[in-house]
């Protein structure tokens, strides 16, 4: 059996509805709620199954609206993480340049670490802000439909006069993620180099060549910052927005 899927402690007996199950029982239970869950997670990244995946959130009072509210909420809080990992690397990127002497190799650990972190904080931004995208784009669609139901001409005018807005709103929110998203790359790339050059030549002259570098990755890095704080401060508008 996958270690996903593992029972765990299958020597407890379960409690369920006032029945004690016995081990087979509830190690049954067990894998049959986290084949659940993983299905539920990954329904909407199967093609043609996010009709499934909102229907089964609306079960639970949660409609796309909700979900988009969600998904931004989550994308500014991957921002603000983010930010904070590549402002303690900018930090370590200072501490080396200034290095006088010590354990080289600590240094490196010390870079390298700081780039695999900075690696799956941008991953995390990158998957959060197609989340987004496509939530958005789906509530928009579903919106404009809707507006074609509506008989009343005064109402259908206000409701699209709504979507528009929204929709500019959304925008420029949107604009502002992918913005700050696009900084990250240049400054990644940047870092890995200093990381794979640092660990090829681990001596304190191969400190000395990449001070020459120093101004252009703290630049880089300072302007990423500025994005994603316009970035966080769109998102936390236009949540303002869906209240």
């Amino acid at each position: 059996m996958p270690h996903s899927l593992a029972p765990v402690c299958c020597e407890i007996q379960i409690i369920h509805f006032g029945f004690a199950l016995r081990p087979s029982a509830a190690n049954f239970i067990g894998m049959t709620l986290r084949v659940f869950l993983a299905l539920f997670v990954l329904i909407p990244f199967l093609s043609g199954c996010r009709s499934a995946y909102y229907s089964a959130w609306e079960k639970f009072g949660v409609y796309k609206r909700d979900l988009l509210k969600r998904n931004v909420q989550a994308a500014r809080d991957e921002e603000k993480a983010a930010s904070e990992q590549f402002k303690d690397a900018l930090t370590r990127i200072k501490e080396m340049y200034g290095f006088q002497g010590g354990d080289l190799e600590k240094t490196y650990n010390t870079m390298q670490r700081d780039y695999d972190r900075s690696v799956e904080r941008a991953n995390a931004v990158h998957k959060r802000v197609k989340d987004v995208d496509a939530v958005a784009n789906d509530l928009f669609k579903e919106w404009q439909k809707e507006i074609g139901e509506i008989t009343s001409e005064k109402l259908r005018a206000d409701s699209q006069q709504k979507l528009h807005d929204t929709q500019r709103r959304y925008d420029e929110m949107f604009a502002a993620l992918k913005r700050a998203e696009k900084s990250m790359d240049p400054v990644l790339t940047r870092f890995h180099d200093q990381v794979l050059y640092l660990k090829h030549n681990l001596n304190a002259a191969a400190i000395a060549s990449l001070k020459g570098e120093s101004t252009d990755i703290q630049n880089e890095i300072s302007r990423l910052l500025q994005d994603m704080n316009q970035a966080i401060a769109h998102a936390d508008q236009f949540i303002n927005t869906l209240q």
